[in-house]
This record gives structure tokens, C-alpha cells and sequence, in this order.
């Protein structure tokens, strides 16, 4: 059943509340740190500024399961949005990463963060059909639309996937959502890291219904999603042990008992890139988790060698992501000044000066 519209007077309300809280900060030139559900606030730099709680501003705006395609406002939960999901047989691609029950729609869009599916699914980034924000005026703007082959114009609505709330305030967004697989299954296998990897990129080459590929620093865990008879077939020509499909939540929540450690680092390379030290990786090798017991500027450097990029997902402080060459960083900086000229929004959450 469609889900009927949240009332706009309450929408209007609540946004313009926000926008005259962002306006004035731009007059007085006073920074303000976005605050959602605090879930994923340990993810970049921290900002000093005033709090500018946005978690009040939820609630489905429109869901018709036919047009797998939901809008939500940004303070509306995750959990919420995957129930609803759920209960007509759909859910969200991407697997975002559940840090707690209070994480929002607006944070999980403003992290940008993919799970376990997402080298088969495709990135949140993907999934995101259009956005409503407040920019650093408080002016509202409206990217996308809520159909996938909306291509009018740049868009602009995917820069907000991953900004940490530098460039704007999410209002609302539209997700494109997917049917839930009508069987799952989860298997491991006895393969050191190398040998796990070529297996995995040999798998991935074929029209096997897999859904995820991790190596936890000793096995390869493999997942299967699709039909009945695609994943019977998938599992007999496979073999290797069964085993509880809760590994997968683990691993998308980096939950794993081999991911918990003081400091954890995310590398993105090539698959087919060889970092110098050994990692656990997800996405069939084209992201690696590297645990720590304290932060090694090296990793960066060793990540930019092989052509990627490495973040601290925790235990950061005040340096979270790859050093940006000079030119790129400026370009981050036109964007951040076309959307917010005063800086007001979430500075230096990702880089200082931004």
C-alpha cells in the first residue's frame, strides 16, 4: 500500500525554522555543527559551532512500492525505513551500515556509506534519485526528481552523498529502493588472503548470484542472494561450509569481532591493487579494513601508491581522509562557496579550510 504524504504545514514548519537558524548564522558569519542522530558522529573532524538539530525534521514523505522509489525527510530513521521496506518485500541496495537504532536517513546519506552489497548493487550514491537541502543562505534548493532516468541537468543532489553535511542540510531525498531476494545463503571457505582474492575475481566474471565477498584475515566468507533454484544451483557447484547469515550484518555494521580494534582504517583501492601490509577486505577486494592500535600516517601514502584512498573510520581526530592534491582541494572549495560562501555549515568536518 502507498504510504500517504506527512503534512506540509508541519514540513514547512519545521524547514523554516532551519533556514532562518542557517541565515542568520550566514549574517553573523557563526558556524553551526549539523546534528542528526549521533550515530555517525565519530566519522571526520570535529566541528566547533553551534548545534543545529535537525533529527525533528522526519517522517515519510511518499512511498508506492510499484515505483520502488521512496522519499523521506532526513531526521526520519534508518530502522524505520527498512521496516517499511521490509514489510512490502523491498529494501535498500546499497546496505547502508546501521550504527544504532537512532541513525538517520540525512546521516546515512551525508556519510555516504555502502555495505557488503554494494560492488553488486551499486553505491549509495547510485540509489539516490534526488534531494531537497538548505544551502549555507538558508535558501531551499531541489535536485532530482524521483525517477531514474531523471537526467535534466547536473547532478548536483549526488554531491550530497558522503559531504558530512558541509555543503548543505538535507531536507528530504528520494532512494531508489530494490525487491528483497527470494533466498539468501552464506558460505566459507579455507583460502588465504591472495588465493581468496584471484577466486573471488574469477567468481565475480561469472553470472553467479553473489551478493558479498569478505576475507577476514583467514577465510573467505562468501554470500549468495537471489532465486531458490539460482542460489541452490550457486551453493552445490561452490561447496564450502555453510554458516549463519548474521556474519553479513556483522561485517556492514563492522561489528565483526576482527573489525573491533581502537583504530580502524577503510581503503579503497583497485581489486586488483596489493597494499604492503595485510588487511581483512570487503567488495571482492576493492575495499580493505586495516584494525590498529594507533593511527600510522603511512597508510595514506601506501593507499595513494596502489591508486587508492584511505579514511580513519575510527579512532581519528584531527585528521580523517586522504590529503587532497592542491587542485582537487580546490575545487572542493568552489563547490563549498557556491553552496555555502559564509562556511557555516559543518566546518572543517572534512578537511581544514572546508
Amino acid at each position: 500500500m502507498p504510504t500517504s504524504p506527512a503534512s506540509d504545514l508541519t514540513d514547512a514548519d519545521q524547514a523554516g525554522e532551519l533556514a532562518d537558524r542557517i541565515a542568520q548564522a550566514a549574517a553573523a558569519a557563526r558556524p553551526l555543527r549539523i546534528v542528526g542522530g549521533g550515530t555517525r558522529a565519530a566519522y571526520g573532524r570535529p566541528v566547533a559551532g553551534e548545534p543545529l538539530e535537525v533529527a525533528g525534521h522526519r517522517g515519510v514523505v511518499a512511498y508506492d512500492p510499484s515505483e520502488l522509489v521512496i522519499t523521506a525527510r532526513a531526521g526520519t530513521p534508518v530502522a524505520e525505513i527498512e521496516r517499511a521496506l521490509a514489510a512490502q518485500g523491498q529494501m535498500l541496495a546499497f546496505e547502508p551500515p546501521a550504527f544504532g537504532q537512532g541513525g538517520t536517513v540525512g546521516g546515512m546519506v551525508a556519510t555516504g556509506l555502502s555495505g557488503p552489497r554494494r560492488p553488486f548493487s551499486g553505491a549509495l550514491r547510485d540509489h539516490v534519485l534526488g534531494a531537497k537541502i538548505l544551502d549555507g543562505r538558508g535558501r531551499t534548493l531541489s535536485f532530482g526528481g524521483t525517477v531514474f532516468k531523471n537526467v535534466a541537468g547536473f547532478d548536483a543532489f549526488r554531491l550530497m552523498a558522503g559531504s558530512l553535511g558541509c555543503l548543505g542540510v538535507i531536507l528530504e531525498v528520494s532512494l531508489r529502493v530494490f525487491p528483497r531476494p527470494r533466498a539468501e545463503a552464506a558460505l566459507a571457505f579455507e583460502l588465504p588472503g591472495e588465493s581468496a582474492r584471484l577466486r573471488t575475481v574469477e567468481l565475480m566474471r561469472r553470472p553467479l548470484p553473489l551478493s558479498g565477498a569478505f576475507h577476514d584475515g583467514e577465510r573467505l566468507h562468501l554470500r549468495l542472494s537471489g532465486g531458490e533454484a539460482a542460489v541452490r544451483a550457486a551453493q552445490a557447484e561452490l561447496g564450502g561450509e555453510a554458516e549463519d547469515l548474521s556474519l553479513w550484518t556483522a561485517v556492514r555494521d563492522l561489528a565483526h569481532p576482527r573489525l573491533r580494534a581502537p583504530v580502524l582504517w577503510r581503503i579503497s583501492t583497485p581489486p586488483t591493487a596489493r597494499l604492503p601490509f595485510p588487511t581483512l577486505w570487503d567488495w571482492g577486494g576493492a575495499q580493505h579494513w586495516l584494525p590498529a592500535q594507533e593511527v600510522d600516517p603511512a597508510v595514506w601514502g601506501a593507499a595513494q601508491a596502489v591508486g587508492g584512498h584511505a579514511a580513519l573510520v575510527r579512532g581519528g581526530s584531527d585528521r580523517i581522509f586522504q590529503p587532497l592534491p592542491e587542485a582537487l582541494f580546490a575545487l572542493h572549495r568552489r563547490i563549498k562557496a557556491g553552496l555555502d560562501p559564509a562556511g557555516v555549515l559543518n566546518p572543517g568536518r572534512m578537511y581544514e579550510g572546508l
